[in-house]
């Protein structure tokens, strides 16, 4: 008799941490999306479910008119936009040009200091 309830709350355990570990995360995930998706404003760059990049032009019940291309808008579910793309700030961009040129440099260092290096009298 005692093996039977210890049996019983095993397996009333596992199917408490199954819900902690799988149920609860994945709901949570699906209210974010749901949440991000019912908030679509017309000029937000997104990103669809494959892959598309575009902009959003106006948004009907359960659809979204996005500009693939100027002129070129498509109609897409809803369901289908993966997720909003969040502009690069002006600053993050000069710090990301700086870092960029600093890169070009030092390969042009190397190459220089190869060069000299490699080169017999």
């Amino acid at each position: 008799m005692g093996g039977n309830y210890s049996s019983l709350i095993m397996i009333a355990l596992m199917v408490v941490v199954f819900y902690f570990l799988l149920i609860r995360p994945q709901r949570k995930r699906q209210q974010e999306q749901a949440k991000m998706q019912n908030s679509l404003t017309p000029g937000t760059g997104v990103m669809t479910t494959t892959g598309l990049f575009a902009t959003v032009v106006a948004i009907d019940a359960d659809d979204v008119i996005l500009e693939i291309a100027p002129g070129v808008e498509t109609r897409w579910v809803k369901a289908a936009i993966g997720r909003v793309l969040v502009p690069v700030d002006d600053a993050e961009e000069e710090n990301v040009k700086a870092v960029d040129h600093g890169v070009v440099e030092t390969a042009e260092q190397q190459g220089a200091d190869h060069d000299t290096t490699s080169k017999k009298p």
